[in-house]
């Protein structure tokens, strides 16, 4: 197993694919929601949830957050990063969820990373600086 886990869910394909990229650059091992129980997540000292959203909220993505609330409360000393593209809107719904994690004790990594409908190049050369300040931290 290794220290870094990079786990997420998708509607689209969208942050499937830059969860692959991060997995990548990251050296993570790299798992769907579906795949790696809540308590198999917290046996990783370094995380990144992915998640999307269709606007500002996160209310598409149900599924997610009933596996992430299982441990959201968990992950004291972890030290986490988010990410996940969107559809419409600002992003809005990384800030209230960077919002929900500085209430935690993380380590909480940088700016959430976002993308707006599929990764363009500029966002993969993004996702992958991302990655590898990621992976030193």
């Amino acid at each position: 197993m290794k220290d870094t886990l990079v786990v997420y869910w998708t509607a689209t394909g969208n942050t499937e694919e830059m969860a692959k990229a991060l997995a990548q650059v990251t050296d993570a091992d790299l798992y769907t929601i579906d795949e790696i129980s809540p308590e198999d997540t917290l046996k990783y000292d370094k995380i990144a949830f992915g998640c999307p959203a269709m606007g500002d909220t996160f209310e598409e993505a149900e599924e997610f957050f009933e596996w992430y609330e299982q441990l959201e409360y968990k992950l004291d000393g972890k030290k986490v990063a988010i990410f996940g593209s969107f559809g419409w809107g600002s992003g809005e719904w990384m800030e209230d969820w960077a919002e929900r994690m500085s209430q935690l004790d993380v380590n909480f990594f940088e700016e959430p990373l976002m993308a707006n409908e599929a990764p363009s190049s500029d966002d993969l050369e993004n996702i992958l600086a991302f990655g590898a300040r990621f992976k030193s931290f």
